[in-house]
C-alpha cells in the first residue's frame, strides 16, 4: 500500500508527541513493506520569515495555496492509496483536505488534540478546562485572548475556524477520524461528527524495556520520583511545584524543556530534593526514568494518548496521573498506578507519599504497568489496527 503522510511539525527541538507519532508511525508502515510518501512543514518556517513572509503565512492559515498545490502535485505523481494527515495547523491549513479529496483520495486524520472542538487545541482557558467553542461561536475567544494570550491572534484563528465550520470542512473532507481515547470520541459526537467515521486507536512505543538499562547519573540520589515531558502549563508544571512545596523528603528528578523552563529552574534551584536536568536526550531520559521508583504526571489538559504514559508503562513503572483524558482509561487505581482529581494537590501529595513508602506495591504496580503495555501498545498490534483502518475506508 502507498500512503501519503502529511504533518505540520512543531518548532525544531520540540519533543511534541504528535511529531514523535508521525515519525514512528510512518517508519512502522515502511518496516512492513508499505511505501510512505512524506510531506511536511515546520513552524520554524514562520519564525524565520520576514514581516511580509509572516503576513503571507498568517493569511495562508485560512487557505494555503502553496500547500494545496503541493499536495495535489504529489498525489498526481505518486498516486497514493490513502492520505493520512496528522497535524495541519497552522501552516498546512485545511486546504490540504480539499486537495486530497478533489484528487479522489480517501482522507484519514489522527486527532492528537481537541482542535476540532477548541481552535487552540488545548481545551483550556487559562488553566481551566473549556469546550464552549464546540458550538461554533469561536469569536468568544477574543474576549479571553485564548490563543497565545492575544485578542488579535484569537480573532484571526476564530475567523479561520468559523469559515471552515460554515464550509463543513472538517465534516465533509475527512473520511475517517482516528481518536486516541474515549473522551475525544465523546467530544466529537457532541458537536455533530458522524459516529461511523470515528475509530479509536492508541499510539505505540517500541519495546524499550527489552534492552534498556537503568543508569546512575552523578549528582542524582539512588532513589527518586520522575517527571518528564514538556515544561509547560498544560502538563501541570505549576501543580507539580505546589506538590513538592509540601514534600521535603522525597527526591524528584525532572527532565524536559518548554515555556516555563526558566521559572521552574528558579524554583527547583531553591529545593534540595528537586533535580532539574532540562532537556535530556531521549534514550538517556528513558534510562533515568527506568532508574526511578515511579512517574508523576499531573497534566491539566486532555492528553490524547500520552507518549510519556505509555513509555512509562513499557519501562515497567507505575504512574500517578490526573484523572483526565487518556489517563481515565489508561490507569486502573491500585493496579498499574493511581489517578488523582484534576488540580488536587493534597491528593497528589498523599499518593506520592503512600507509594514512596510502599516499595513492594510500587514494584507490583510497575509489573502490572508493563503487562498493560504489552496488551495495548505494542508496535505490531498497532500496525495491524492502522492497516485495517486504511483497508476498510469507504
Amino acid at each position: 500500500m502507498k500512503i501519503l503522510a502529511i504533518h505540520n511539525y512543531h518548532r525544531k527541538g520540540s519533543a511534541s508527541g504528535d511529531d514523535q507519532v508521525f515519525k514512528s508511525e510512518t517508519a512502522l508502515l515502511e518496516e512492513h513493506g508499505n511505501m510512505v510518501v512524506r510531506y511536511s512543514v515546520t513552524n520554524d518556517e514562520f519564525d524565520n520569515s520576514g514581516v511580509v513572509g509572516k503576513i503571507i503565512k498568517t493569511l495562508g492559515m485560512l487557505w494555503s495555496f502553496k500547500n494545496y498545490r503541493a499536495v495535489q502535485n504529489i498525489i498526481k505523481k505518486e498516486k497514493p492509496d490513502v492520505v493520512h494527515i496528522h497535524t495541519f495547523f497552522p501552516l498546512l491549513s485545511p486546504s490540504i483536505l480539499y486537495a486530497s479529496k478533489r484528487a479522489g483520495r480517501k482522507v484519514v486524520v489522527t486527532l492528537h488534540d481537541t482542535r476540532f472542538v477548541c481552535p487552540c487545541s488545548t481545551s483550556l482557558r487559562g488553566t481551566e478546562l473549556c469546550n464552549e467553542c464546540g458550538d461554533g461561536h469561536y469569536f468568544r475567544m477574543c474576549k479571553y485572548g485564548c490563543f497565545k494570550g492575544s485578542r488579535l491572534q484569537s480573532f484571526l484563528v476564530a475567523g479561520i475556524f468559523k469559515y471552515h465550520r460554515i464550509r463543513k470542512s472538517f465534516y465533509k473532507q475527512i473520511d475517517k477520524y482516528i481518536c486516541l481515547n474515549e473522551n475525544q470520541i465523546s467530544l466529537l459526537k457532541n458537536i455533530g461528527f458522524y459516529e461511523k467515521k470515528i475509530v479509536k486507536k492508541y499510539n505505540f512505543v517500541p519495546d524499550v524495556e527489552a534492552n534498556l538499562k537503568a543508569i546512575k547519573v552523578e549528582g542524582l540520589p539512588e532513589h527518586y520520583v520522575v517527571f518528564y515531558g514538556r515544561i509547560g502549563e498544560e502538563k501541570g508544571i505549576c501543580i507539580l511545584m505546589r506538590i513538592w512545596d509540601q514534600i521535603a523528603d522525597i527526591p524528584l528528578v525532572v527532565m524536559g524543556g518548554g515555556p516555563l523552563e526558566a521559572e521552574f529552574k528558579e524554583w527547583a534551584d531553591k529545593k534540595n530534593n528537586v533535580f532539574f536536568l532540562g532537556y535530556t536526550q531521549h534514550d538517556k531520559c528513558l534510562s533515568i526514568v527506568k532508574g526511578g521508583e515511579f512517574v508523576i504526571f499531573p497534566s491539566i489538559w486532555y492528553e490524547g494518548c500520552s507518549m510519556v504514559e505509555i513509555e512509562t508503562e513499557s519501562l515497567g513503572k507505575a504512574l500517578i496521573a490526573t484523572d483526565l483524558g487518556f489517563s481515565v482509561e489508561a490507569i486502573e487505581n491500585g493496579v498499574n498506578g493511581y489517578k488523582v482529581k484534576l488540580g488536587d494537590v493534597d491528593g497528589f501529595v498523599k499518593k506520592v507519599k503512600e507509594l514512596w513508602n510502599t516499595p513492594e506495591e510500587c514494584k507490583t504496580l510497575g509489573n502490572n504497568a508493563r503487562a498493560d503495555y504489552e496488551a495495548k501498545y505494542l508496535p505490531e498490534d498497532n500496525y495491524q489496527q492502522l492497516i485495517s483502518i486504511y483497508k476498510n475506508l469507504k
